[in-house]
Formats: structure tokens, C-alpha cells, sequence
């Protein structure tokens, strides 16, 4: 929907990552070649039973959505860095 419209230009352009550093020249190279190899390792896909990330992502929105059903064994540990184990808690508001 927002292709072609002003701020979205990139829309048009083949899917790519950007990856900007201020390094001596020395450096860049090895930086670019170790960065490349992370991006790509992380751009595979994955067979989804052993996506350990996703379940547990899956399951957490299941808890919060209130639809969560523990079948087989419950997976233990949260993967998000905005969960624990206490309650959550919302920032007080005026009004």
C-alpha cells in the first residue's frame, strides 16, 4: 500500500540489509565478512519443530491472548526479554 509514496521509496527495491559502521579500513572487510555470515545463518529457514524461539514466542502470546493449552510438556523458561516471572506491570497514567 505505501509503495510509491514519498518516505517509502525503498519499497521499491529488492529485500536487503544495510549495514553501516564507522571502522578503520583495515577492519571493515572482516567486520563486513563476519556480519554477512551472521545474516546469513540467521535468513535460513528453519524446520519449525526444532524453532525453539518461535514456540516459546507462540506460547507467550497463547498466555497473554489467554489461549494457552499445555499439551505434552510444558516448555519451561521464557525467551523474551520482557517477561518474568512476576506480573505485569503497566505505567501509571494521569487522566
Amino acid at each position: 500500500m505505501m509503495r510509491g509514496k514519498t518516505g517509502y521509496e525503498h519499497l521499491n527495491e529488492p529485500l536487503h540489509i544495510l549495514v553501516e559502521g564507522e571502522l578503520p579500513v583495515e577492519i571493515v572487510d572482516a567486520r563486513l565478512m563476519q556480519a554477512r555470515e551472521i545474516l546469513e545463518d540467521l535468513l535460513k529457514p528453519m524446520d519449525e519443530s526444532h524453532d525453539f524461539y518461535k514456540k516459546q514466542q507462540l506460547r507467550e502470546l497463547a498466555m497473554l491472548n489467554g489461549t494457552l493449552r499445555e499439551e505434552g510438556s510444558p516448555m519451561s523458561g521464557s525467551v523474551s526479554p520482557f517477561h518474568n516471572s512476576l506480573a505485569i506491570k503497566r505505567a501509571k497514567t494521569r487522566g
